[in-house]
């Protein structure tokens, strides 16, 4: 795993709590931030997948 999988796996968590305070406390407000932390982190999460399949490509390549 790398750094952009891990932050975004973090980020994507940390939004999913926000969003569910947000209704606890019938914040739309803070619903809406917790689903936009949630798209900016699988976003980023699908960033480092890409990082890591070019990176296993790359080994490969040099292994040849």
């Amino acid at each position: 795993m790398n750094s952009d999988q891990i932050n975004g796996k973090l980020k994507d968590i940390g939004g999913k709590i926000q969003e569910e305070a947000g209704k606890l406390v019938g914040s739309t407000e803070q619903q809406a931030k917790g689903l936009a932390n949630q798209v900016e982190g699988k976003t980023q999460e699908k960033l480092g997948d890409a990082k890591e399949k070019l990176n296993d490509k790359l080994d490969d390549a040099n292994r040849i």
